[in-house]
């Protein structure tokens, strides 16, 4: 089974973290859309989400058995 992939443009790399985040334009505020990023793509996806205040939480990310 192939791993769960970070969300960042092109990257192949595994995730290692979870950015929780939502639209609160368009989401109720309970809900959580999550992207998945490697160790190389955290700090800039949770910049991208946090300048549009989008970010809620970000967590470590362990794969489905």
């Amino acid at each position: 089974m192939d791993p769960d992939l970070c969300s960042a443009k092109g990257c192949r790399a595994a995730a290692t973290w979870q950015l929780q985040w939502n639209n609160p334009k368009i989401h109720t505020p309970d809900r959580r859309k999550i992207w998945l990023a490697c160790d190389d793509h955290r700090e800039s996806l949770e910049a991208f989400l946090g300048a549009r205040q989008f970010l809620k939480d970000t967590v470590p990310h362990t794969a489905a058995p």
